[in-house]
């Protein structure tokens, strides 16, 4: 019974997929094929209409590509609401115009859905938008072809990362996005509780807060899936996730988001943070190498450039090194660094920039200010085997460290106000030593793309006080 099932919904894909192959062909598909002289059938919306003497020339694009396919109609054929926005379908013959360019004759055009550009369209053919006015309309914002590029390339570099993870034998793991903890005890975390007052009143037990009733404790937005990582690093010793994460921090700049996309990694039989540093970089530059090759047209639409750091090693200091080099740079820094500072958005830049922007790994952080899942250094107690990945536009880009494994040391550690002994619990049975990191995805877009704002690198910006749609 099951192998019957399975062919039939085998058959019902050919089926489907050799149904639409006859009725409508890929604009994207068209531009790297070029059938000229081939009856063929397309779909999608108009961004340009140029009225000519005896035939009308509008473009069409479909989404599967930036490049625009010319279909030409006679004048006496076009369609009373053909109009710049509306989506259509046209047949024709593949030809190509006396300049070489591609385009498709057609006897009739079928307007789909209509498109009033006179009753408030924001946007009109061929005019460009700034970002910031784009942000305005989200819902409309995929239509500007930059941003439908980036769309494309956020798209690739997602298939990228699980192609990479794949050949290098990490598994991935769908962590949880309800959790119990607050894994870096910032206490940027949103509460999850049922809204309807009915559900809670029927669950209320004496004593419980409103946020703890449902779960019997307070359940938040995760803010990273390493604490489950570790969890599976014991089992299946190289694990991955990447998937939504969320913070609950004031702050509208260039570089946050309320919701966000992580890609997080977990090594177990790894003791030194250099091996997870040469992970990091390796998936750093075959993803960003990868979507140079899967899509130049797009990378290059948006204006992006292939980043001079690819094809250089990326640099090392320690934490104590870069606070020297901070120290004798301090003219050219608008606020000094103390030791035992986190660095700041400007002394990360700032040490990318004297590294000849390239990437540069900061390592051997000061334990204080660090979250407590860190481990300390073998030579120095008062230092955690702790990384950050500072890169050009952004500064921190990917964060990481070696775990404590020892469990007196962690239990002196672990906050008081979180129940964690499971965690604690990891390092009775079997214990190993794992290593990982964070990467936030829309950050690795901003640098390798040369996006300024990340809420342009996301379909959707969550920010305090914007939510929409």
């Amino acid at each position: 019974m099951f192998s019957r099932n399975i062919t039939g919904l085998l058959f019902l894909q050919k089926y489907l997929l050799k149904r639409n192959a006859r009725n409508f062909s890929r604009i994207l598909d068209i531009i790297l094929e070029k059938p000229v002289g081939k009856s063929t059938k397309v779909q999608g919306w108009v961004y340009a209409i140029r009225k000519m003497k005896n035939n009308i020339f509008f473009d069409v694009n479909d989404g599967s590509t930036n490049e625009m396919l010319q279909v030409v109609i006679p004048k006496s054929s076009k369609p009373v609401d053909l109009t710049y926005g509306s989506s259509i379908n046209a047949e024709g013959i593949l030809t190509l115009a006396p300049n070489g360019r591609l385009e498709l004759q057609v006897n009739e055009t079928y307007v789909i859905g209509t498109c009033d550009v006179t009753k408030g369209y924001p946007l009109q053919p061929k005019k460009p938008y700034n970002a910031e006015y784009l942000r305005q309309y989200l819902h409309l914002r995929p239509r500007a072809q930059e941003f439908s590029s980036l769309l494309r390339l956020r798209d690739i570099a997602t298939a990228n990362i699980n192609n990479h993870f794949r050949s290098r034998n990490f598994i991935h793991i769908h962590t949880p996005i309800i959790t119990s903890n607050d894994c870096e005890g910032a206490g940027e975390v949103f509460i999850v509780r049922p809204d309807s007052k009915e559900v809670l009143e029927s669950m209320k037990k004496d004593g419980m807060s409103l946020d703890e009733i449902y779960f019997n404790s307070k359940a938040y937005l995760t803010v990273s899936g390493q604490l489950q990582l570790e969890v599976l690093a014991r089992t299946l010793s190289k694990v991955y996730t990447f998937g939504p994460t969320f913070r609950a921090e004031n702050s509208k700049s260039r570089l946050h988001l309320s919701e966000f996309y992580m890609v997080e990694a977990e090594k177990a039989f790894v003791s030194n943070i250099e091996e997870i540093a040469e992970e990091i970089e390796l998936l750093v530059k075959t993803v960003t190498k990868d979507m140079l090759d899967h899509n130049p047209l797009d990378f290059h639409h948006i204006g992006a450039t292939e980043p001079q750091w690819l094809h250089s090693k990326f640099g090392y200091m320690t934490y104590d090194e870069a606070v020297n080099i901070l120290n004798d740079h301090t003219v050219q820094l608008q606020h000094p660094i103390k030791y035992g500072d986190m660095l700041s958005k400007e002394h990360e830049l700032f040490l990318v920039k004297y590294n000849n922007s390239v990437p540069l790994f900061v390592i051997n952080w000061p334990k204080e200010g660090k979250p407590f899942y860190m481990k300390e250094c073998s030579n120095d107690s008062s230092k955690v085997a702790g990384l950050d990945l500072l890169v050009p536009i952004v500064g921190e880009l990917v964060g990481g460290s070696i775990r404590e494994d020892n469990y007196e040391k962690l239990k002196l550690k672990l906050p008081s106000n979180h129940n964690l002994s499971w965690y604690l619990e990891l390092r009775k049975y079997g214990n190993v030593s794992t290593g990982g990191f964070g990467m936030g995805f829309e950050r690795f877009l901003q640098c390798v793309l040369g996006i300024t704002n990340i809420k342009d690198t996301i379909p959707f910006p969550r920010w305090p006080h914007n939510c929409n749609l």
